[in-house]
């Protein structure tokens, strides 16, 4: 996958937190410290979704950049889309949908037709759920990087009823207990779900 070179990330050593900042100068300063000895089992986190970032460190530091910004296959959804109806230049892709026969009427009878109006109904979806779904974007942040990083410590199933819950003081009665890097880490990721 191509990363952009101002994507944020934090890497973490077991549980101390190695250098948090854009992607290139964290691969950088764990590479030195694979090198040296210093790191034995890292994980980079990308700072918005706590997803995992893959990193091959072995080699030279220009081979392993490298790899990065050469990936040696792409995704499989660019290469499996089939061009046909849609407009792809505008980024517009056909995909199936499934509906009623009821549903297709209604659709069809719209101003525009079928596409016009799924396009209006999603877009209202957006608008109406965003609080919500940002939400849910949050809170899946930090359950990923809870379940990578602090899984086996203590409370963590409370924990994560608790972050799910919304119950933010006994979500930090629990994570105040982790060891120091993961708990700050996991304090600044939950900021934006138990925001008054």
């Amino acid at each position: 996958m191509n990363r952009e070179n101002n994507q944020y990330c934090t890497a973490f050593d077991s549980s101390r937190c190695i250098t948090s900042g854009e992607l290139i100068e964290v691969i950088k300063t764990v590479k030195e410290k694979v090198d040296t000895g210093e790191a034995l089992s890292v994980l980079i986190f990308d700072d918005g979704s706590s997803e995992l970032i893959e990193v091959d460190f072995r080699g030279t530091m220009e081979e392993v950049l490298s790899r990065l910004s050469n990936p040696v296959a792409l995704e499989n959804s660019e290469k499996t889309i089939l061009r046909g109806p849609g407009r792809p230049k505008l980024g517009v892709i056909p995909r199936e949908v499934t509906l009623l026969p009821r549903h297709w009427e209604w659709l069809n009878s719209q101003p525009g037709g079928a596409s016009v109006a799924l396009r209006k109904l999603v877009e209202e979806a957006r608008r109406m759920n965003s609080d919500r779904d940002q939400l849910r974007t949050s809170q899946g942040a930090v359950y990923r990087f809870m379940s990578a990083m602090a899984g086996d410590l203590p409370g963590f199933e409370e924990a994560a009823r608790a972050l799910f819950a919304l119950n933010s003081e006994k979500f930090s009665e629990i994570v105040t207990k982790w060891p120091v890097d993961i708990r700050f880490h996991i304090q600044k990721l939950s900021g934006s779900v138990f925001q008054e």
